[in-house]
């Protein structure tokens, strides 16, 4: 027989339905109780309730909620949260379906020590993102933070969600900053590559970059399946050059030992930081189509708007 203590609850806050408490914990013990607890507290209540943390931290979660587990719905956030820029979608399409009962969720998208600075910096943007995205509607979203993830992490995770807490309870966070004010602060300057292949392109060039992608994606070693995702994700890219970014653009490719890169440049601007963090209507007018894809193809998208235009850069493992 499993003996349950009660974790700490969040704050509920009377004037704002939309809930986005991080949680940091030190031990599995603590997982288990403040992680579990809040999903046996929310399935109880009939709530809807999505888990996407790492598949091996699931048994823990799934033995400490007992039978309440068979009404949750269970995502590996080591897979499908690989692109912290796919996450929110995510998120997104489980809350739209249960828009009448007041979703909770549990999220970790930093959740493993040695994510890369760039994808720790995008699930930051991420977690900013999901106070627009959320805002006025209800639902809540539990972050846990492990404390042993770096200092900075977990500095920004105090920056990026209204409410912090621990064993010993939750607390309104005095670091809170505005959404935009954090976005803006994670468009840090893209590290130069070392002798990129660079291809200046135009409406009617568009046909042959996609043979020069094919052909160098190959002898860069993506494998067959991620050599599919390159092309249609590279594609999407310099085709938005021409029809959002003034007609033209610039390509650059490069690769690492394990990952393709491919940078597009345009005089283009994404005004709304949302656009691509939620699956388009395809009868909807007002587009955001392509960088959902990208988002959806590939392990790592980077955005920057430079004073001469938009600069995206899109990562995907060779293997």
């Amino acid at each position: 027989m499993t003996t349950h203590t009660r974790q700490p609850s969040a704050p509920a806050t009377e004037d704002a339905p939309f809930r986005h408490p991080a949680l940091f914990y030190t031990t599995e013990e603590d997982y288990a109780q403040c992680v579990g607890g809040f999903i046996r507290e929310e399935a109880g209540r009939n709530r809807p309730v999505l888990v996407a943390v790492p598949d091996e931290r699931q048994p823990v979660l799934r033995d400490a909620v007992d039978d309440a587990h068979q009404s949750v719905t269970w995502v590996d956030m080591r897979d499908s949260g690989r692109n912290p820029g796919r996450i929110l979608s995510m998120l997104q399409e489980f809350a739209d379906g249960h828009m009448d009962r007041s979703p909770a969720i549990v999220g970790e998208p930093i959740f493993w020590v040695g994510r890369t600075a760039a994808e720790a910096r995008e699930a930051t943007r991420h977690e900013a993102l999901i106070n627009l995205a959320f805002a006025g509607r209800s639902a809540t979203i539990l972050c846990p933070y492990d404390t042993s993830l770096p200092e900075d992490v977990l500095q920004q995770a105090h920056r990026t969600h209204p409410v912090v807490g621990d064993l010993s309870g939750y607390r309104h966070s005095p670091h809170y900053a505005d959404p935009h004010t954090v976005c803006q602060d994670c468009d840090a300057p893209l590290p130069e590559p070392q002798a990129p292949v660079v291809l200046s392109f135009g409406q009617h060039d568009l046909g042959g970059i996609r043979d020069t992608v094919r052909d160098w994606g190959r002898s860069a070693g993506l494998s067959a399946g991620r050599h599919t995702d390159w092309m249609l994700a590279v594609n999407e890219a310099t085709g938005n050059s021409v029809r959002h970014g003034g007609g033209s653009g610039t390509l650059r490719l490069w690769h690492t030992p394990d990952t393709a890169v491919a940078e597009v440049t345009d005089r283009g601007r994404i005004a709304n930081p949302l656009v691509g963090r939620r699956r388009p209507d395809p009868l909807s007018p007002s587009g955001g189509r392509g960088v959902w894809m990208m988002h959806q193809l590939c392990d790592l998208v980077e955005t920057r708007t430079a004073p001469s235009g938009l600069v995206v850069r899109l990562h995907v493992a060779l293997r």
